[in-house]
């Protein structure tokens, strides 16, 4: 079967790519088709990462093996697109250059039957200009603290029995073991 995906860029304006390649071929190579349809060298280290339907983020699956020992970890090599992705989960994140953070949102639109003498994978369509640089994303966390006592200020009681009465959280002893 033919997998047909839209890649969409993480960004205000419109910019994505459509897809189709071969159920059968890996990660990897959609990883492959995703940096040749949208103009990229190669030569940066990218990652998929599962996610829920709503694209919050899950497991990572990298290019490499990260792992302690090597054969630990399962690459993009090691996954077929009809393993990890179906009619139940047609969702998972791809992020290109750990630098720059090209993050895109990748979708299974269809699956269908091969076109006969078609080559897979294959550029369907493409929207959109890439931009010269990638979107800064910010970053916020719960609350609007400016500092640590803001936040601690606003523990209540049962967190801070959790740490005990005279225990914070710069007393772990940082500063003695820090080289």
């Amino acid at each position: 079967m033919i997998y047909k995906f839209r890649a969409i860029l993480d960004a205000e304006e419109d910019i994505f790519r459509d897809i189709a390649i071969d159920d059968n071929d890996t990660l990897e190579d959609l990883h492959n088709a995703l940096v040749n349809a949208f103009g990229f060298d190669g030569m940066e280290v990218a990652s998929f990462y599962t996610c829920d339907d709503t694209w919050n983020q899950e497991d990572e699956i990298p290019m490499f093996d990260t792992g302690d020992s090597p054969g630990e970890s399962r690459t993009m090599a090691d996954y077929r697109l009809h393993e990890i992705l179906h009619q139940e989960q047609t969702k998972i994140i791809y992020v290109y250059d750990f630098i720059n953070m090209w993050t895109f949102l990748v979708e299974l639109a269809a699956i269908e039957e091969p076109v006969s003498g078609a080559t897979y994978p294959d550029l369907l369509f493409a929207h959109g200009e890439m931009p010269a640089e990638a979107i800064e994303k910010q970053f916020e966390a719960e609350g609007d603290y400016e500092s640590y006592n803001e936040f601690e200020d606003d523990l209540d009681e049962d967190d801070l029995d959790q740490f005990g009465e005279d225990d914070h959280f710069e007393d772990y002893g940082f500063e003695e073991n820090w080289n």
